[in-house]
């Protein structure tokens, strides 16, 4: 079993940076590919980037290839969302997601755990 826990989400302007955190308890987080989807109100979740369980692959939306930037640190259990140049319509709540037995996964039914989301707001 694995608990996710984000963190690090806040009222920005448009054009600046914010960093999300994602903190895992259990042993086996190393072996988990790791993810982060994110969903505006009134829309569907959809998926943002993801991470092998690696390292050394990583995959992004086409919306945010660029300008986000998605790590790990096993050492820490931790997975991270750089967000640089945001823009209004990055607005929405992100929730950061891990699967098991797969390499990198872009699609929700992919995900066996997911944390609760954390609140980003852009201001124009």
């Amino acid at each position: 079993q694995v608990q996710l826990v984000e963190s690090g989400g806040g009222l920005v302007q448009a054009g600046t940076s914010l960093r999300l955190s994602c903190a895992a308890s259990g042993r086996t987080f190393s072996s988990y590919a790791m993810g982060w989807f994110r969903q505006a109100p009134g829309k569907e979740r959809e998926f943002v980037a993801a991470i092998s369980w690696s390292g050394g692959s990583t995959d992004y939306a086409d919306s945010v290839k660029g300008r986000f930037t998605i790590s790990r640190d096993d050492a820490k259990n931790t997975v991270y969302l750089q967000m640089n140049s945001l823009k209004p319509e990055d607005t929405a709540v992100y929730y950061c997601a891990g699967a098991r037995g797969t390499w990198v996964a872009t699609m929700k039914h992919e995900y066996d755990y997911w944390g609760q989301g954390a609140q980003v707001t852009v201001s124009s």
